[in-house]
């Protein structure tokens, strides 16, 4: 079985925030990922897979309602329901591209 690239097992890792820290955890990290690949490609292969109908044991009915504004939400509510706050500010994750 070949292997990905050292730089695209990297590339992944960065984007999933996993720290590769020697190279042995490198390798392993290469075989195993283009062996999660394959078996996603031979997933694909299945007659059907890319097709509209998918069949479930459970009918899903899509409740869809039409998007409304509606009435501001009081600093009190939006402070119960928020798990990190800064003085009157919310804070959220860093969402800047390297």
């Amino acid at each position: 079985m070949e292997k990905l690239s050292k730089e695209e097992v990297l590339h992944v890792a960065r984007l999933a925030r996993i720290s590769i820290s020697d190279e042995n955890t490198l390798e392993k990290y290469q075989y195993q990922l283009k062996e999660l690949l394959d078996n996603i490609d031979k997933i694909k292969e299945v007659k059907g897979y890319d097709e509209e109908l998918m069949f479930s044991p459970v009918d899903h009915q899509a409740s869809l309602q039409e998007d409304v504004p509606g009435e501001m939400l009081s600093f009190q509510e939006v402070k119960k329901n928020t798990p990190h706050m800064k003085g009157n500010f919310v804070e959220v994750p860093v969402m800047i591209n390297e």
